[in-house]
């Protein structure tokens, strides 16, 4: 990092790089929710099919998932602040490719570059927080409680949004909006993010793609699945080349004098498994802000605009819960028995959600479950959030940020993938106006989702440690860390 620290300016440039960082997360959640409510007329205009549809989420997510390890790579050797800022460029143009598109193929390529640029985004963001809050712990907690919020902030605003645009203008202008905030994100970077130092060091470009191209057949074997058949060729040739392109990226990482991911970082005490916490978390968020959407739209016939706004509740009680009531019970009860718990609360509030029918009603099956899902995810993600990014040495900042992005995007990735399998195994394609038929697959889907979090309760509490003090590990010279 830079010799200047800005611990040492002024408190208003330092609130105001905060203001930028939760920006960033929330701009780059913001993309995987913000076309939500626009995906009806996006699949109408551009002639997506209804398996198809879900890769206009997923080609941003299995981008920024798949790339958040190189993205975290080139934070630690180019600098936080230059990665950061390129990252926004780069976001800036998938999203007036995503908004121009004609046709499925341009569009997706459109949200592709998104997500590639998210993936420099996140972790350089996570970096700087790091850099400009690291050395006052009581200042770091509110810095990681207002950066927490802003990710599910961002998810919900963004559907809100998404309905605003969509309903009032088109839906090419939910990609659009990033292109102005970009530009004066990037305007504003130089004078209030600290300038960091290039570190000597190779970056594993060819590991990134690896492990890309793999996540991305996984996903696409598990979304196709159901369209072609569970144990159709097409699915399986997917299915085990993405298992081997990860299991040979992992061999290779483990190998490499100079790798994408130093896999003894993963020896650090609670790392492993507050990634596993954020995996669980996204695998069973994701899918419900999905299915909810559609079920207000397509089942209970709200406009885009009017089921942007049904949302707005749950993005005031976690920004609520977040930002005032988890560092509070952080500090009563520790961020194992929070992490554990909110993991269960979600669950909980999933299982409720899945009782919707096709003549339902938004205040009394939406609202209440939502609610309930919306404090169970305050509680969890700020707890296991800061165990990731605690537990690693000061040097890998930006691999700890990766990894633990990588997880919550990837987990998004895998859950939304199997649960629109099963909401396509259990309902209808979405082709006829089958009302009870989409209800039931959406409440299947909710169901699963409310596995994946119990699931994720029951990991957290098995393999999640209370130490007394969370002490970050060094990291000596025979694990080949580029300094």
């Amino acid at each position: 990092m830079s010799s200047t620290s800005p611990s040492a300016a002024p408190g208003s440039r330092r609130w105001l790089a905060l203001g930028l960082i939760a920006a960033a997360q929330f701009m780059v959640i913001m993309d995987t929710s913000i076309i939500g409510v626009a995906l009806p007329e996006i699949q109408q205009d551009l002639g997506f099919t209804s398996q198809g549809l879900s890769w206009v989420f997923n080609a941003y997510v299995v981008a920024f998932g798949g790339l958040l390890l190189l993205g975290g790579r080139l934070s630690d050797l180019l600098g936080a602040r230059r990665v950061f800022s390129a990252g926004w460029v780069v976001l800036a143009v998938g999203s007036l490719v995503a908004g121009a598109a004609g046709s499925p193929a341009v569009e997706l390529v459109g949200r592709a570059v998104q997500g590639a640029g998210s993936a420099l985004i996140a972790p350089a963001a996570l970096t700087l927080l790091f850099t400009v809050f690291g050395s006052t712990p009581k200042e770091l907690t509110k810095a990681l409680a207002v950066y927490g919020a802003a990710a599910p902030a961002g998810g919900t605003a963004g559907v809100f949004l998404g309905g605003v645009l969509t309903q009032f203008a088109s839906w090419p202008w939910v990609f659009f909006i990033n292109v102005p905030l970009a530009v004066a994100v990037v305007a504003l970077t130089p004078t209030v993010m600290p300038a960091g130092t290039a570190r000597r060091g190779s970056v594993d470009v060819g590991g990134a793609i690896t492990v890309t191209l793999g996540l991305g057949s996984i996903v696409f074997a598990v979304v196709r699945a159901p369209q072609a058949g569970w144990i159709s060729a097409s699915t399986l040739v997917a299915g085990l080349v993405g298992l081997v392109l990860v299991g040979v990226f992992v061999a290779v990482q483990a190998k490499s004098d100079a790798p994408l991911v130093r896999l003894g970082i993963f020896r650090a005490p609670n790392l492993a498994a507050a990634n596993a916490a954020q995996f669980f978390l996204g695998a069973a968020w994701i899918p419900m802000f999905f299915f909810v959407n559609l079920y207000l739209q397509q089942v209970l016939g709200l406009g885009a605009f009017a089921s942007g706004a049904a949302l707005l509740p749950l993005t005031v009680t976690i920004m609520v819960g977040m930002v005032t009531v988890a560092p509070r019970l952080i500090a009563r009860f520790g961020p194992k028995t929070l992490t554990v718990a909110g993991l269960a609360t979600l669950a909980a509030g999933l299982a409720w959600l899945s009782f919707i029918t096709a003549d339902g009603n938004f205040w009394f099956d939406v609202l209440p479950a939502s609610l309930i899902t919306a404090a169970g995810m305050a509680m969890a993600f700020i707890p296991s959030l800061g165990l990731a990014l605690s537990s690693a040495a000061p040097q890998e900042a930006g691999l700890a940020a990766g990894i633990v992005n990588t997880n919550y995007q990837i987990g998004s990735a895998l859950g939304l993938a199997a649960m629109t399998a099963v909401a396509a195994a259990f309902g209808t394609d979405g082709s006829a106006p089958d009302l009870s038929g989409l209800t039931d697959g959406y409440s299947a889907a909710l169901i699963g989702a409310a596995v994946i979090a119990a699931v994720g309760a029951l990991v957290s509490a098995a393999w999640l440690r209370t130490p007394a003090t969370q002490a970050r590990p060094e990291v000596t010279s025979d694990e080949h860390v580029a300094a």
